[in-house]
């Protein structure tokens, strides 16, 4: 099968390594050109459970290198969604079918008004990945479940064949005829500790010993599981506490949430379709959603202060490369 990774971060070279080595043709694009000129030239360098090995990976920068896929994973952040696959309509060919497996909710529906909802399948994947420097990763696939499945819930021959693709290949992969549900599952996990960790910058270890931040989490898982039931969502989580549990399951202390991540990084974050998914929901169906409404409104103003910051950076620079000449 010849699968396109739009989007090669940690993620997406961790999936992509793996189907390499499950013997696909797999190509993974991504828009710096120093993390692809370092895969082309070194291979990708994995470091996981069975220890560190070097990859040769077919890499890219552009959709047009790559041509007609079978299949396009989209893994870009979600506020790139648009932007990256309209950028890449190189990538679809009369039977191609796109797969987004992002954190949160909408991407879809993104995907669906740029190649056709007829080729949009989804999924969640609870695979990990960390950018140690260009074309070098630290990846966690192991006994890693990844869940795909038709929007409309049909279990059919198209979507088996990726998840047979997949599983050959060392993805832990089960089709799901509630992939919503399945979806809604992971954006509760989302929810319970990415934007808390963004605004206290704490890790783990730090989050899981202050109750007060226990409290606020299960308050907006809360939010989320009300606004899923209110919109006839199945959700396989009954409870708040076992997304709280399950957000930090097999996780060490010094672990970091991707959303803490972005913002040290000064990024804009995922917040839109992870805690603003359930706003947006919970206004659709009259349904309040106060604490994750809080946490969005939070999490927009460290994102202001990142950027007044950057621009200040910007301003300043320019000042001493152009100081005005001092007048007698």
């Amino acid at each position: 099968m010849k699968i396109a990774i739009l989007g090669a971060g940690a993620l997406g070279c961790a999936i992509g390594a793996t189907l390499t080595e499950g013997g696909h043709e797999t190509w993974l694009i991504d828009r710096s050109p120093l993390h692809v000129d370092t895969m082309r030239r070194d291979g990708l360098l994995v470091d996981d459970d069975k220890g560190a090995r070097r990859i040769a990976v077919r890499a890219a920068t552009q959709a047009s290198e790559v041509g007609a896929a079978d299949l396009v994973v989209v893994l870009v952040k979600s506020f790139h969604t648009d932007s990256a696959m309209r950028g890449a309509l190189a990538l679809i060919g009369p039977d191609t079918l796109v797969l987004s497996l992002q954190n949160g909710l909408g991407h879809e529906d993104v995907l669906a008004d740029i190649v056709g909802r007829e080729r949009v399948l989804a999924g969640k994947t609870y695979v990990g990945g960390v950018l140690r420097g260009p074309g070098h990763i630290e990846a966690g696939v192991t006994g890693k479940a990844t869940y795909i499945g038709e929007l409309d819930g049909r279990l059919t021959p198209r979507v088996r064949a990726i998840a047979e693709a997949f599983n050959t290949a060392g993805l832990l992969t089960t089709v799901s005829d509630n992939i919503v549900g399945t979806m809604w599952d992971k954006l509760l996990i989302n929810v319970a500790t990415g934007a808390i960790t963004g605004i206290t910058r704490l890790t783990y270890g730090q989050l899981y010993t202050e109750p007060l931040l226990k409290a606020t989490a299960l308050a907006a898982i809360s939010e989320a599981m009300a606004a899923a039931r209110a919109a006839g969502i199945a959700l396989s989580i009954n409870e708040p506490d076992e997304a709280w549990t399950l957000a930090a399951e097999g996780l060490s202390p010094t672990f970091k949430t991707s959303m803490l991540q972005s913002l040290e990084k000064g990024s804009v974050t995922e917040i839109d379709f992870i805690n603003g998914a359930v706003v947006r929901w919970g206004q659709r169906l009259g349904v309040p959603t106060p604490v994750n409404a809080t946490l969005v409104a939070c999490i927009k103003g460290i994102e202001r202060a990142l950027a007044d910051e950057r621009d200040d950076a910007k301003h300043a620079d320019l000042h001493d490369k152009n100081p005005k000449e001092k007048t007698a």
